[in-house]
């Protein structure tokens, strides 16, 4: 079948919507799809359309259902929809209508959704594959107990609670926060320079390939998600998969892949309270391992069979009796 991915997100681009199509390409060419990933749609013939974002690709989206009423679209939900756009938006909330599915990321996301579009819901979690070279023992005695905040420096992110966290804390602690991600603005950027340049217990390394964010991922004690609002983030899988511990910010996106009784979250915002958990985790071993331990016991959502099985089970619902 021939299967198109629309995203806003440009050929190039490192932002998770362009992530998430490759990624999906890539899975679909081993079940025996073609597969082109797209901008925008404009009257390419395709079987299937796999959109992500509600709101950005909705005018791709009903395009493509007036060219082909009857060819299934997958409506792939991304945390600006669910948590604002289709509330708000006139036309993220007609792609939920036009959309034959709809994926999202972690379950709590269902909660988002009304009765009928819940019946035509999907979730699909985003797996990981983990170079084995990139595995390495930790060891507790080391200079810094590296902390790392990996993704774009967004507003949305909350990227620098970590190191606002780690301004206040005693001379003796051996904590030391990585950042890693591009600056989406200016002020993003300045605050970024500001902040390496006050805290001496901050880098900002700004943006790097994904081998090498996977390496800091991989050599950091632990991983802070301080997201205001997170529809399943990549870097949160990645974390799982690789066995880091995570210190996450309690909100619906992260719940719902952590759980309700995962011991590192903490609320929206809060910095003293990720200065303590940050402190408890270097200084607390049993801490520290019953982390590690819930983190790992999430691996297997992650697998890259699991992610495959979940859509050749969708494409299947939607195309009976048709073959790749």
């Amino acid at each position: 079948m021939k299967i198109g991915i629309v995203t806003p997100a440009p050929p190039g681009s490192t932002r998770g919507n362009r992530i998430t199509a490759e990624r999906w390409a890539r899975l679909l060419k081993t079940l025996d799809h073609r597969v082109s990933i797209l901008e925008t749609y404009d009257n390419q013939k395709v079987d299937i359309l796999i959109a992500l974002h509600a709101r950005r690709s909705h005018a791709s989206i009903a395009q493509f259902r007036e060219a082909y009423p009857d060819r299934p679209i997958i409506l792939a939900l991304t945390g600006t929809d669910v948590y604002r756009d289709i509330h708000q938006n006139a036309q993220a909330r007609r792609s939920l209508e036009l959309a034959d599915r709809i994926v999202v990321l972690q379950p709590y996301a269902l909660r988002e959704l009304k009765s009928a579009e819940q019946k035509k819901a999907r979730v699909v979690y985003q797996s990981v594959k983990t170079p084995a070279r990139l595995k390495r023992p930790r060891r507790p005695w080391e200079r810094h107990f590296d902390v790392c905040v990996i993704g774009h420096l967004r507003p949305v992110k909350d990227p620098f609670r970590a190191a606002m966290a780690a301004r206040g804390l005693s001379k003796h602690s051996r904590i030391r926060v990585i950042q890693v991600g591009g600056a989406l603005s200016k002020q993003m950027a300045h605050r970024g320079r500001r902040e390496s340049q006050i805290n001496p217990r901050f880098q900002w390394l700004a943006e790097v390939s994904r081998a090498r964010a996977l390496r800091i991922l991989n050599q950091s004690r632990l991983c802070v998600i301080s997201s205001r609002t997170e529809g399943g983030a990549n870097v949160l899988s990645e974390a799982v998969v690789a066995g880091i511990p995570v210190l996450a910010s309690r909100i619906a996106g992260n719940i719902g892949i952590l759980g309700e009784d995962y011991a590192g979250l903490f609320p929206v915002g809060a910095t003293a309270e990720l200065r303590d958990l940050m402190l408890r985790a270097e200084t607390d071993r049993e801490f520290l391992r019953k982390l590690r331990t819930q983190i790992t016991k999430l691996a297997s959502l992650f697998t890259p069979a699991r992610e495959q099985r979940a859509w050749k089970q969708l494409i299947s619902e939607l195309t009976p009796g048709a073959s790749a």
